[in-house]
């Protein structure tokens, strides 16, 4: 290949911008998960590992641990610098930290890759059990599945009981399900921008992202791992994130940055773009070098899917089960999960009280963005108090 081809080549983005096998770990460790995983569905799942970040030390009775739980397209890399392993900063890199919300001198905290991810975490392009990745042969998984994988990895980690439970988004649906499935493993709990179940829109705007993916020729039925360089479906996925983005942001934000405004040195009537168009180009680019459209199909099925009352008698009943102090928080310009969601969710919680409102023009990505905010709220659910008993070091099983 010349030196003009090689460098077009470069310029395509990856048939998977998830990890692969080989790439530099980062601060990840990696958990085998009981073999098989038996999933909602009946499947049962070989060979299941999580990737996992830690940050500050175990009390050796494990009191001391909080489990952190990502949205859609988040990972395991919730605090700390981006590098090597690591295409991002960590998301909540603000709260996570010695001194900080998160204060890491007190509290061990625990951030997994979720099932069905593609971070370093058993997902379609992960290696399956003939080590080819397990592309379209990836089972269908709800977010009680993501817990069962989640609630194993506290059993490597000799955790019985978490301290608190923190998610927000598909996090919070996470943590949701913790406290109702897992009642007894879960201390406090803290749901940020997240339903007690999917709603009709919600789910509608999730199904035109999973369109958008699937009617990509690079898709390929899913299996197209093993495409050069711009034979993936990075188109589909670029387009399924520029949808995302519209909904993560409020339209007076969108209106104050943006406007009607054609992007510089661009006429819209003759191929050009507005400015709002070209932000959305921007973050389709990001996402399809760092992200592997499977994961994305499969984690967006189980937001679609998410009920903590499917089978439990309604979400009213499921709910009751849940008595541990919980702090229900909304966005207030959030147009995806609107606050009305978030204020019924806390009256059926009974161990929460009002609502608390994140107060951000940025719509649903306030409650990553607004850090403040949402520290002085993890700091109401796990106030100061005395340091945590003698640590001991976390014995678990690690793999490249």
């Amino acid at each position: 290949m010349n030196r003009g081809a090689a460098s077009a080549a470069l310029s395509l983005p990856p048939a998977s911008g998830g990890r692969s096998e080989g790439d530099p770990p980062g601060r990840r460790r990696w958990a085998a998960i009981g073999d098989p995983l038996p999933l909602e569905s009946g499947v049962r799942l070989p060979g299941v590992r999580l990737a996992y970040e830690t940050w500050g030390r175990r009390a050796a009775d494990g009191s001391n641990a909080v489990l952190v739980l990502h949205a859609l397209t988040g990972d395991s890399h919730a605090a700390g610098p981006a590098g090597p392993g690591h295409p991002t900063p960590g998301w909540w890199d603000a709260l996570v930290g010695p001194g900080r919300a998160l204060d890491t001198d007190r509290w061990f905290v625990v951030a997994p890759n979720v099932l069905g991810g593609c971070q370093g975490s058993t997902g379609p392009s992960s290696p399956g059990p003939d080590r080819a990745p397990w592309g379209s042969r990836f089972p269908y998984l709800t977010v009680r599945d993501q817990v069962a994988a989640e609630a194993a990895l506290a059993d490597v980690l000799g955790i019985g009981r978490w301290a608190a439970v923190v998610g927000g988004s598909m996090g919070g649906m996470r943590a949701l399900e913790w406290a109702v499935s897992r009642p007894e493993r879960t201390g406090s709990l803290l749901v940020l921008a997240a339903p007690a179940a999917a709603s009709a829109e919600q789910i509608a705007w999730g199904s035109v992202q999973i369109g958008a993916i699937r009617c990509d020729p690079g898709w390929r039925g899913g299996d197209y791992h093993g495409a050069p360089p711009g034979g993936g479906p990075h188109r589909g996925l670029g387009q399924a994130r520029r949808i995302a983005h519209i909904t993560y942001r409020s339209e007076p934000e969108l209106g104050s940055r943006f406007g009607g405004e054609p992007q510089p040195g661009e006429v819209p009537g003759r191929g050009g773009r507005y400015r709002v168009e070209s932000y959305l180009d921007h973050h389709a680019r990001k996402l399809v070098r760092r992200f592997d459209a499977g994961s994305y199909v499969v984690l967006t099925e189980a937001m679609n899917g998410h009920d903590v009352g499917r089978a439990r008698g309604g979400s009213a009943r499921a709910l009751r089960r849940a008595r541990m102090p919980a702090l229900v928080v909304g966005v207030d310009s959030d147009r995806l999960y609107p606050l009305s969601q978030q204020e019924e969710l806390a009256a059926l919680l009974p161990g929460a009280d009002a609502l608390r409102i994140v107060n951000s023009p940025y719509g649903h990505d306030g409650f990553l963005i607004e850090t403040e905010q949402v520290g002085s709220l993890i700091q109401e659910l796990l106030p100061p108090s005395s340091p945590p008993s003698p640590v001991s070091p976390v014995l678990c099983e690690e793999l490249p």
